[in-house]
């Protein structure tokens, strides 16, 4: 398994030199919050992510979870290690300090998260879940709720877990079975079964939250009837202390490609007591909430496998020795050169770095703007809610194309070596894939952005975001990198701006262009935006390095954004018009 690095520096740079973190969070009243704090949790995130969770990623994916007896038993070492997770008080970094959390920004929290998907994506993913249900309990559950539960979620004591998906209801949750019978004390009995539920059990936590959705008996048809709940696996007693075990029970665990480690259960709910979350038939609107917080905590997953396979990949081609490279031996003291000087290894290298590092930037930007709708003022949330909208698909969408396509160039650089298991390239890109599947497909995503952040929006969700990138844009030093970035934005803002006149069946078809089309066009102002603010650092690799790969960017990858565009306005009578019958061959 390659052994991983957490990239402080260009974290720090990002941070520190790109978004002036100290400057934001004065401009948000969080004074508390310096330089050296995000540094030193930087650096304690590191050392646990890189000791702690990154060793068990290997023999978690040969082990794998198991259902022995209606319990699930995670790969040895998991439950120990997240003990020390929740000891150290890494899963309350951003919960309430009303309810004992640390109420940390953002933008501190996100690049731990990412180290530890880099270390290993089965074990954060049970995290990740119980950090989004915190996030729906606190916007939507009553007081009662909230004194029962948030601080044991919060803490990391209980975990949380989602479920929406049944075997007939997927995407379209309109379809969904699940009843929800009420009580005269206030509970409801909730029925039905779920599936594909990453952490529904594990030998972690004393208690589990499930958030459900389900039907009420009178609720209307489709998704205006539906309702979330928060279903125990074992019901906390009115002195807050665990009583008896609620009527749920797993079914199986999914055999999965990748993220083996992780549980993905079928979970059977039998008359189990649920809790309302919300308010009745407005179930959807409060999952949501979690579900956007999880969509971009997946982007995340991307960023952080495709950070761990360049890894590898640098490791294994400065390593390598075969022939000699053909601008010359570059070596000449050893039998070969190392791959390192071949022109085409370093392309994939450099399309690593650049996808890798654009992504981290974007979801540093993001961070910032969770910052501003966290701490701000009721203006300013208004504003930063809009960005974190359009760009919640992007993220999702765009960062797990890329963890898919940067882990799968990893094990290109290391030839036949990484189609074999003990390098262990290959579990990074069977661990990513999952990725673009998981709240939400990734053609799901891009068809929420264009139809509804973009053409319902009216394109109000695309100015906010046009306003954020042009501030960036503005703060660029150098005239002719600050001429291309806006040549860059403006091009894309407008294109926007001409899709909104496009039917609903033509903006479905260009839906998946259009995510990737604005994704690398951001990027490129990313790109141009970092390698300005890098010619102030005083870190040579990072002065001189992020140049040459928003060189690199500009020259290679920015291209392919005229190719997406190319297929915008071209219309969807190419994709309806085979009949149903010339998919065969007969």
């Amino acid at each position: 398994m390659p052994q991983y690095h957490a990239p402080l520096a260009d974290m720090q740079f990002l941070l520190h030199d790109w978004i002036n973190i100290c400057d934001h969070y004065q401009a948000l009243g969080q004074q508390d919050f310096d330089q050296e704090l995000v540094n030193e949790i930087l650096n304690q995130g590191a050392k646990f992510a890189q000791e702690v969770i990154a060793p068990l990623n290997r023999e978690g994916d040969e082990q794998s979870s198991k259902l022995h007896e209606g319990k699930v038993s995670t790969p040895h070492g998991f439950a120990a290690a997240y003990q020390d997770y929740i000891a150290n008080g890494w899963n309350a970094m951003l919960g309430s300090a009303d309810y004992e959390g640390q109420d940390l920004p953002n933008s501190i929290a996100i690049p731990v998260h990412e180290m530890l998907n880099s270390a290993n994506l089965s074990w954060r993913l049970i995290c990740m879940l119980t950090e989004s249900a915190v996030l729906a309990v606190t916007k939507h559950g009553d007081e009662a709720l909230k004194q029962r539960y948030l601080r044991q979620l919060i803490s990391g004591e209980w975990t949380g877990t989602m479920c929406l998906t049944e075997p007939h209801a997927g995407t379209d949750l309109s379809l969904l079975s699940s009843k929800a019978t009420p009580n005269d004390d206030g509970s409801y009995d909730i029925t039905g079964s779920k599936i594909f539920i990453s952490g529904g059990d594990q030998d972690w936590s004393s208690n589990i939250c499930h958030l459900v959705l389900a039907r009420l008996p009178d609720a209307p048809e489709g998704v205006k009837g539906i309702s979330l709940f928060l279903v125990p696996k074992v019901l906390v007693n009115s002195n807050g202390q665990l009583g008896e075990l609620n009527t749920l029970s797993v079914g199986s665990i999914e055999k999965k490609m990748g993220i083996k480690a992780c549980p993905t259960c079928v979970m059977n709910f039998d008359n189990a007591k649920g809790w309302l979350v919300g308010s009745e038939n407005k179930g959807l609107a409060c999952m949501f909430t979690m579900m956007n917080d999880a969509r971009f905590q997946v982007g995340l997953q991307g960023l952080g496998v495709a950070e761990a396979s360049y890894q590898g990949a640098l490791t294994y081609a400065r390593e390598r020795l075969q022939s000699r490279a053909p601008q010359g031996a570059a070596e000449p003291s050893k039998k070969a050169d190392s791959i390192m000087f071949q022109p085409d290894v370093r392309r994939m290298l450099l399309t690593q770095k650049a996808l890798t590092e654009g992504s981290r930037a974007l979801a540093y930007l993001y961070a910032q703007q969770m910052d501003i709708e966290k701490f701000g003022s009721d203006s300013q949330k208004h504003e930063a809610n809009k960005v974190i909208a359009f760009l919640t698909p992007i993220c999702k969408g765009f960062m797990t194309d890329i963890g898919t396509d940067v882990s799968s160039l990893g094990i290109q650089v290391f030839g036949g070596h990484g189609y074999i298991r003990e390098w262990g390239m290959e579990q990074l890109m069977r661990d990513s894939r999952i990725a673009q599947l998981y709240e939400g497909t990734n053609g799901i995503q891009a068809a929420d952005l264009i139809s509804r952040k973009l053409a319902r929006d009216k394109g109000d969700m695309l100015q906010a975001t046009h306003t954020v990138l042009a501030k960036l844009v503005a703060n660029i030093q150098m005239s002719a990198s600050q001429q291309f970035a806006q040549d860059i934005l403006e091009e894309w803002f407008d294109t926007s701006k001409q899709l909104l006149s496009l039917n609903a069946v033509d903006l479905a078809g260009s839906a998946y262009d259009y995510m990737h089309y604005s994704a690398y066009s951001i990027l490129g102002v990313l790109w141009l935006s970092m390698a300005d603010s890098a010619q102030h650092s005083s870190i040579a690799s990072i002065k001189s390095g992020k140049a040459n790969t928003c060189a690199f960017y500009l020259k290679r990858l920015l291209p392919r954004k005229d190719g997406f565009k190319a297929n915008l306005f071209s219309g969807a009578e190419d994709l309806l018009a085979p009949a149903d019958n010339e998919f065969d061959y007969q």
